[in-house]
C-alpha cells in the first residue's frame, strides 16, 4: 500500500511540475519598429534597455511573457529624431516612461514557434497585440552554463490606437514591431 500511495504522489508531483521561467538578458533583447518615413524611405528605430520574464513549458502547451521596455532607451541613429519621437507629439517619453507587453495567451505551433496574445501599454493607453514567434531555440549555453533560449518575434499595430497621431497621414498609422531576445533559465526552480 505504501509503494502504491508513494507512486500516486510521484505522478501527482509530476503532473504538477511548473513551467521553466527564463529572465530576458537586456544586452541580447531589442525590440524594433520600422515605418515610413514621409511616405519615402523605411525608418528604423529600436529600444535599448527591456526587462522581463518569459515562462514555458511546450509539452503542456504553457506559457507567458511580460516585458517591461524603457521609453527613453529609444534610438533611431539620430538623436534630433530621437528627441522628437521622445516627445508629446509621439511617445511622451517624460509622461510615459515605460511601456509593458503582458500576455493573455500563448498557442505554440510545434516546438518552435508559437503565437502570443497581449495586452500593450503604450502612451498611457492598452491595447490587444498579437506577436508571431517565428523561432523559439533552447539550447544550454557553453559561456553560462544554464539554458538559453532566443526568442524571434513579429507584429503590427497602428500607432493612433495608442493616441499617437501626429503628422498622419503622411508619418502612416501602421508599426511592424521585430522582436529579438535571448532569455536565461532562473535557477531557483
Amino acid at each position: 500500500m505504501r509503494i502504491a500511495t508513494a507512486a500516486l504522489l510521484a505522478l501527482v508531483f509530476a503532473g504538477s511540475a511548473q513551467a521553466a521561467t527564463y529572465t530576458m538578458d537586456p544586452a541580447h533583447t531589442f525590440p524594433q519598429f520600422d515605418i515610413r518615413h514621409l511616405m519615402f524611405s523605411m525608418m528604423h528605430g529600436q529600444f535599448n534597455h527591456t526587462t522581463g520574464t518569459i515562462t514555458m513549458d511546450r509539452k503542456k502547451g504553457l506559457g507567458s511573457v511580460e516585458a517591461t521596455i524603457d521609453v527613453n532607451s529609444l534610438d533611431t541613429g539620430d538623436a534630433t529624431r530621437d528627441k522628437d519621437l521622445k516627445s508629446p507629439l509621439f511617445f511622451d517619453a517624460a509622461k510615459y516612461p515605460t511601456m509593458t507587453y503582458k500576455s493573455t495567451k500563448v498557442i505554440y505551433h510545434g516546438r518552435d514557434r508559437a503565437t502570443v496574445e497581449g495586452d500593450l501599454t503604450l502612451h498611457g493607453v492598452t491595447r490587444p497585440v498579437t506577436l508571431q514567434v517565428t523561432r523559439i531555440h533552447c539550447g544550454i549555453s557553453s559561456i553560462l552554463k544554464k539554458e538559453v533560449c532566443g526568442f524571434d518575434a513579429m507584429g503590427r499595430l497602428k500607432r493612433s490606437d495608442f493616441g499617437m497621431k501626429a503628422y498622419l497621414p503622411v508619418i502612416p498609422d501602421k508599426v511592424r514591431l521585430i522582436i529579438n531576445t535571448d532569455a536565461v533559465e532562473d535557477s531557483a526552480q
